[in-house]
């Protein structure tokens, strides 16, 4: 249980930074490679490409859980009572509704990668692992939004007094 509630916490951090990493040594490394030695990895653009994709869909999840979206907090917080929190609720029902319509269309695309069997160029990596990034972030949208829907419902009917950090 311990661990559950830790992957709830830090997942997408944990995540994010280990991709961050991978693609700043990748990088560093085929600079050296270029200008110390001058020859060049022919797979490292690649790699860095697709942990660059896969990190820019999971930042989705992350700015979910933190709600890090774009907003204007002054005309929220001039709603009296508990106007924040259902103004709030309806919106992650908007932003619920949308990731849950595009997740059969990421699964769609995932597996028309499965389907046709494409292997990135230069290190032969089945497609649909790069492409199930999609589904993957979607999905994890999906389940940040219901756990902040719920800790809002639990604060209009008042079984909640304080949020968790946002």
């Amino acid at each position: 249980m311990k661990m559950v509630r830790w992957l709830d916490k830090h997942l997408e951090e944990v995540l994010l930074l280990v991709m961050l990493c991978a693609m700043v040594v990748i990088m560093g490394v085929q600079i050296t490679a270029r200008y110390v030695f001058s020859s060049s990895l022919s797979w490292s653009e690649e790699i860095t490409r697709f942990l660059f994709i896969c990190s820019g869909f999971l930042s989705a999840s992350f700015c979910v859980k933190k709600s890090a979206s774009v907003k204007i907090d002054q005309l929220v917080q001039l709603l009296p009572g508990k106007g924040v929190h259902i103004l709030r609720l309806v919106s992650y029902t908007i932003e619920l509704v949308f990731f849950s319509y595009l997740i059969p269309f990421a699964w769609e695309y995932m597996m028309s990668g499965v389907k046709s069997g494409q292997l990135s160029p230069a290190c032969g990596i089945p497609m649909y692992l790069i492409q199930s990034a999609a589904v993957i972030s979607f999905a994890l949208c999906v389940i940040r939004l219901i756990q902040k829907w719920i800790e809002r419902v639990q604060i209009i009917t008042g079984k909640r007094v304080e949020l968790r950090e946002d």
